[in-house]
């Protein structure tokens, strides 16, 4: 059967691949650092997040019409919201021990948004995407080709799982979804 190259790449953030113990050390060691500044990390995180993916402030009727950065990083509702993302995170990177917890953790976060919020999961991959590039150019030194490599691991994992709740609940996309 041959595929094409978008189910290819659908698949193949579908399977996430393991991280070693000391692939979980980096993101950890990582991670304090950038937690220490969860919030201006978080905000900026999100800034960025909406103005490359404008899409997706659809999802958020409190900050859905700003465009201006400014208005954006002054949002209570915006800081609030990146406070919970960098929580989740945070339990996530916790925990990387404790795959039953992890699962746990982003199992609640897909079905609340696959259910309640009803956000299409590709916006994780985008996210944490964003992520990435946030943590990388803040930290810089810390952010070596190995701690690279991890995070990369850490965001698939996240997709995974997230996207393994949205199959759970019978996630089916809308027709007109706009990504």
């Amino acid at each position: 059967m041959e595929k094409v190259q978008g189910e290819m790449e659908i698949e193949r953030w579908e399977r996430s691949e393991e991280i070693s113990e000391a692939e979980k050390k980096v993101i950890q060691e990582t991670w304090s650092r950038v937690y220490a500044n969860c919030e201006d990390v978080g905000v900026s995180v999100l800034i960025r997040f909406f103005v490359n993916f404008p899409s997706a402030k659809q999802y958020f009727s409190q900050f859905k019409h700003m465009d201006d950065t400014l208005e954006m990083e002054r949002s209570l509702q915006l800081r609030k919201h990146a406070q919970r993302v960098m929580g989740a995170i945070n339990t996530v990177v916790e925990n990387l021990n404790d795959p039953e917890k992890v699962s746990s953790v982003l199992a609640l976060v897909g079905k609340a948004h696959a259910l309640k919020h009803k956000v299409e999961p590709v916006y994780f991959k985008k996210l944490t995407g964003v992520l990435l590039e946030v943590i990388s150019e803040a930290y810089g030194n810390d952010f070596t080709p190995e701690a690279h490599g991890a995070w990369t691991k850490m965001r698939t994992l996240i997709y995974t799982h997230v996207t393994a709740a949205y199959k759970e609940v019978g996630w089916a996309p809308y027709p007109n979804a706009t990504l």
